[in-house]
C-alpha cells in the first residue's frame, strides 16, 4: 500500500492534483489487492481502465484527424493502434516510473507484476479514466497529449520497429533478417531478456526486455537507428 507522500510524488510527475484522490488510489489498485482486502475493500481499476480506454481512443483519434489532414483511415488506424497498444503505454509509464506505484496483491508482486507491461498499460488507461471523471475531457485529454501523443513519428518508429526494420531490409538489400535471445538474467518470475538482431551475418541492434517480444523490439529500434546512419 502507498502513503501520501507516495500519492502526491506520482501527481506531481504527471502534472495533475486530483480533487478526488480516491480516484487516483482506485487507479492503481489491482484486483489482486482488492480481493484480498475483507475489511474496507475498494474496487480495482478495471472499470476506469475500461473508461480510458474509450478516451484514449477518442482523444488520439481526433489527434491523428487532425494533424494528418492527408492520411487515409487504413493509415491512421495504424498509427493509432501502435501509439496506444500495450507495448506503447508500457513505455509512455517508463517515463513517470509507474511501476513504483502500483498497489498488488501478495502473489502478484511475487510473480512479478510490477513489471508487467499488460498491468502498467492497463493502470496507464485507468489513470486516463480517473482524470476524466476528476475533470472532464479536456483535463484527459492534456494528460494523453504530454504522456502518449507527443512525438508521434518518432514513437511510431520505436512501437512499430520490428515491421519497420522488415520493410527496411526488404526494400534496400533482400537479406535475411533474424533475431536471437543470447542471454537471459534475473529470477524466474522477473527475468530479462536480452536479443540480438542480426540482418544477413552482421549483427545490427541489442536491445532488453521484461518479454522476449520486448527485447526484439528495442534490438529492432537500434538497428532502424544504424541503418539510418548508413
Amino acid at each position: 500500500m502507498i502513503g501520501e507522500n507516495e500519492l502526491n510524488e506520482l501527481q506531481e510527475s504527471i502534472g495533475y492534483h486530483f480533487k478526488d484522490s480516491n480516484l487516483l488510489l482506485q487507479a492503481l489498485t489491482h484486483s489482486s489487492y482488492a480481493n484480498e482486502q475483507k475489511i474496507n475493500k475498494r474496487g480495482d481499476y478495471e472499470r476506469l481502465e475500461f473508461l480510458g480506454d474509450a478516451v484514449l481512443e477518442l482523444v488520439s483519434s481526433h489527434y491523428l484527424y487532425n494533424k494528418y489532414p492527408d492520411k487515409k483511415e487504413g493509415e491512421m488506424t495504424k498509427m493509432r493502434a501502435s501509439m496506444v497498444c500495450e507495448p506503447a503505454l508500457a513505455y509512455c509509464a517508463s517515463s513517470i516510473h509507474l511501476e513504483k506505484y502500483l498497489i498488488l496483491g501478495k502473489g502478484e508482486e511475487a510473480t512479478g507484476g510490477r513489471y508487467r507491461e499488460s498491468i502498467i498499460s492497463d493502470v496507464m488507461e485507468a489513470i486516463i479514466g480517473a482524470i476524466y471523471l476528476d475533470s472532464g475531457i479536456k483535463a484527459a485529454k492534456a494528460h494523453i497529449e504530454k504522456f502518449i501523443l507527443d512525438n508521434p513519428e518518432e514513437k511510431q518508429i520505436f512501437y512499430d520497429s520490428k515491421s519497420v526494420l522488415q520493410e527496411m531490409v526488404q526494400r534496400d538489400n533482400g537479406l535475411e533478417l533474424r533475431y536471437e535471445i543470447c542471454g537471459e538474467k534475473g529470477p524466474e518470475h522477473d527475468k530479462i531478456f536480452e536479443s540480438a538482431v542480426y540482418v544477413g551475418d552482421k549483427k545490427l541492434g541489442e536491445g532488453s526486455g521484461r518479454t522476449k517480444k520486448a527485447a526484439e523490439q528495442k534490438a529492432a529500434y537500434q538497428a532502424i537507428l544504424e541503418l539510418k546512419k548508413e
